[in-house]
């Protein structure tokens, strides 16, 4: 019977280096009703800001749901693992729809983990990686475990919307929105963390980071591959190293002498303020440059990352790379900003890897396929959309 999976041709040759075999999609799903009761106590909790803790809760079950019947399905297709997870929400309706979908693959002798020898007859690893990404994994000695991932549903809230709205008369940074921001940012990343120990690893992987609107608040979530590395001192089995490197990143920093050890993320929120806002807009008539606005986003900037500088002392690394900033207008003169990057640590007695990456570990598969038809009413929280 033929097989029907979604991998490429350039993930079928990195694969087959590393001694897998393709096999079947697989798929698993379900379906929940958001409830009124549950809507309703979700409303009261957003009085305060921060976490809505029963949508986080009732996202985290639907999502392992269909996470762990995906697992299932390649169990009953005979694969020894999962590549290239991703779990998506789509909306119908009053229900959300949990999906997870993946490509199950075949193990053979030359394949064997870190440890030598083959895992018990009925476990099936699963990774976010696609097959290039885990041929780069692979390659820096790290074996998968488990697709793991952290979320927190989270609101400003009307009551820390008032706190904010009374500092935002002046410029000057908004505590209240840091604090809370901070905290529900630094949640996702303790979650996946948790995830990874409990699976056993020493590290996670590939992280990708997605903010997305959620019945009128919103979702962030980390998704990674939980791995396992031999050579990695015995303190990451208790603290895991966490990563949002590049998989191909990560093994030119392997390649150099270094190991990430840890994701770093930092967040300011500052106003402009009411003075501010009203010389800024008076000045948006003009040509020139807005004073205001330029001081205001540069001192965002510089707390952030400062913030990074701190995690990444606190930590022990040598750099912090892969750094990024990203800016959310709230209105009213008020904006969030957000840098995240990967902090390395240089490891001694790193095994030797391969000299170079073979091209099709690094050539991005081209999009053949494209829809130009409006989608119906159906909103889609995927990770690589």
């Amino acid at each position: 019977m033929a097989v029907i999976t979604g991998l490429s041709g350039n993930e079928l040759y990195c694969l087959k280096q590393k001694g897998y075999e393709p096999g079947n999609l697989v798929i698993g799903n379900s379906v929940f009703a958001l409830g009124f009761v549950g809507g309703l106590a979700s409303g009261l909790k957003t009085l305060g800001g921060g976490e809505v803790h029963q949508l986080t809760d009732i996202i985290k079950e639907g999502r392992l749901l269909a996470y762990m019947r995906m697992v299932e399905e390649a169990r009953r297709h005979g694969g020894d693992g999962v590549t290239g997870v991703t779990s998506q929400l789509i909306f119908h309706d009053s229900n959300i729809e949990y999906l997870a979908i993946g490509s199950a693959v075949h193990r053979s002798e030359r394949a064997l983990p870190a440890s030598g020898v083959h895992p018990h007859d009925d476990h099936v690893f699963s990774t976010s990686a696609n097959g290039q990404e885990l041929y780069c994994q692979l390659d820096c000695g790290f074996e998968p475990l488990q697709f793991v991932f952290g979320n927190v549903a989270y609101s400003i809230g009307i009551g820390g919307g008032i706190m904010g709205s009374l500092r935002s008369l002046k410029s000057g940074e908004v505590i209240e929105y840091s604090g809370m921001l901070n905290r529900t940012r630094h949640l996702a990343l303790e979650r996946i963390s948790a995830e990874a120990r409990e699976a056993g690893a020493n590290a996670v992987l590939g992280i990708q980071t997605v903010i997305s609107p959620l019945i009128g608040i919103q979702e962030m979530l980390m998704t990674g591959t939980a791995s396992y590395n031999p050579v990695l001192p015995k303190m990451y089995t208790e603290n895991p190293i966490t990563s949002d490197l590049t998989n191909e990143e990560m093994w030119n920093v392997v390649h150099a002498g270094y190991y990430p050890v840890k994701l770093v993320l930092g967040v300011s929120v500052f106003s402009v303020g009411f003075a501010g806002g009203f010389k800024a807009m008076l000045k948006s008539f003009v040509r020139g440059e807005i004073k205001e606005l330029t001081y205001l986003i540069y001192q965002a900037r510089i707390k952030a990352l400062s913030m990074i500088q701190e995690d990444a002392t606190q930590c022990g690394a040598d750099d912090v790379v892969g750094v990024k900033t990203y800016v959310y207008d709230f209105g009213g003169g008020v904006i969030e900003l957000l840098a995240i990057g990967t902090a390395i640590k240089k490891f001694p007695n790193i095994p030797e890897l391969t000299g170079n990456l073979i091209p099709q570990a690094i050539i991005k598969d081209v999009e053949t396929f494209q829809n130009r038809v409006p989608l119906m009413a159906t909103y889609t929280q995927s990770l690589g959309e």
